[in-house]
């Protein structure tokens, strides 16, 4: 007898661990919890497949509608359905304008961990998007606000365009970056920041941010900043692919089209450098504004191609990205969310999708009927 979707009982799960190709057996409780106290009489879920903890999109935007703006509630579930359905039971939100909390009532729906809002400064960001400051003093102070408003992240737009030099710029200057991060520190939080260029990244990585956005900026003396540092890249490669049309539109600042186009032109370079240099990566799409939902296959097979090997990209949006948010996996007492894949996904990672789909202990996407 197998379980079927929405079931609330015990089962057992059979297969092999991608992370090391090992055979597992994992039992899940009535609760939706993993256990270790095997079950002889539990129902089998699954009795062979490849089986890796719920899969991460640690850069991504619920609640920003594709191609712009805020989403209404019917998209706010449409996007969440989308990433569960991909095997996306974890999303680390980068700053969304619209409160999103009313997800968290739907056990069918992956759990989100939200940096609140953007903050920037006036015309230095997408508009209606972040919290406009009016002046960097106040940064310190809103800082911490959203870190009591988030989820123990805080999202710093740390540069954008500037109209007036034409070119990328920093937003913040390096004393009230120093503020800033240790007032989020002191509440508990941790700070990321959204980074194209080259030029915010030596502030941003003295006052010790936690973790870079993008980073196509980084350079041999960055790269080992944040080596040194221990500070986290999320390259969001699928949506670098949006940098030549970026450029494209740009006619007005021709500097700071070529400079986009150059660091389009280097990407895999840079960011192949910064994982060979020991950097921790993790994937994540920018899903929201110029990238849809559900992309997270195609992050992992654009890490393949900047150089982290198959297990490595999983890894990236699997098991070592969910220890790296604090949501540990496949251990007794943990809530059950693992992904099923019927044949080896390494061998395609931009092909592969789920066959089964489990959050919380419930069958919520695919079906044993496939593996």
């Amino acid at each position: 007898m197998t379980v079927t979707e929405g079931d609330a009982r015990s089962f057992v799960v059979r297969g092999r661990s991608l992370a090391d190709g090992e055979p597992v057996e994992l039992y899940v409780g009535a609760d939706g919890s993993f256990t270790a106290e095997p079950d002889p009489d539990a129902e089998v879920l699954c009795a062979d497949g490849w089986i890796l903890p719920g899969l991460v999109d640690a850069h991504c935007h619920v609640g920003i509608r594709f191609g712009g703006g805020a989403e209404d509630v019917d998209g706010l579930l449409a996007q969440a359905v989308t990433e569960r359905d991909a095997g996306v039971l974890l999303l680390r939100d980068a700053g969304s304008p619209v409160d999103t909390r009313a997800l968290d009532q739907r056990t069918d729906l992956p759990r989100i961990i939200r940096a609140g809002r953007h903050i920037a400064l006036p015309k230095r960001y997408i508009r209606g998007l972040p919290v406009d400051l009016e002046d960097e003093s106040q940064l310190p102070e809103e800082v911490a606000r959203q870190a009591r408003a988030g989820d123990g992240w805080v999202k710093l737009i740390g540069d954008w365009i500037d109209r007036e030099a034409g070119d990328l710029a920093p937003l913040w200057s390096d004393g009230i970056l120093v503020e800033a991060i240790a007032a989020a520190h002191r509440e508990g939080a941790r700070v990321t920041a959204h980074v194209f260029g080259e030029d915010a990244l030596p502030g941003l990585l003295a006052a010790g941010i936690d973790c870079i956005e993008h980073g196509t900026g980084l350079t041999d003396e960055t790269i080992a900043t944040m080596v040194d540092y221990g500070t986290a890249l999320v390259p969001t490669l699928v949506n670098i692919e949006n940098f030549p049309d970026i450029a494209d539109s740009a006619t007005r600042f021709p500097v700071y089209a070529a400079h986009m186009r150059a660091l389009y032109a280097r990407l895999d370079e840079t960011i192949g450098a910064a994982h060979e240099a020991g950097i921790p990566i993790y994937a994540g799409t920018d899903a929201g504004g110029q990238v849809q939902h559900g992309r997270i296959a195609d992050e992992i097979a654009a890490l393949v191609r900047v150089g982290l090997d198959q297990t490595e990209a999983y890894a990236a949006a699997s098991w070592k990205a969910r220890a790296w948010l604090g949501h540990p996996s496949l251990e007794p007492g943990t809530s059950a969310d693992f992904v099923v894949y019927r044949e080896d996904p390494r061998s395609d990672p931009a092909a592969a999708r789920p066959d089964l789909v489990v959050l919380r202990g419930r069958v919520v996407s695919g079906s044993p009927a496939r593996l």
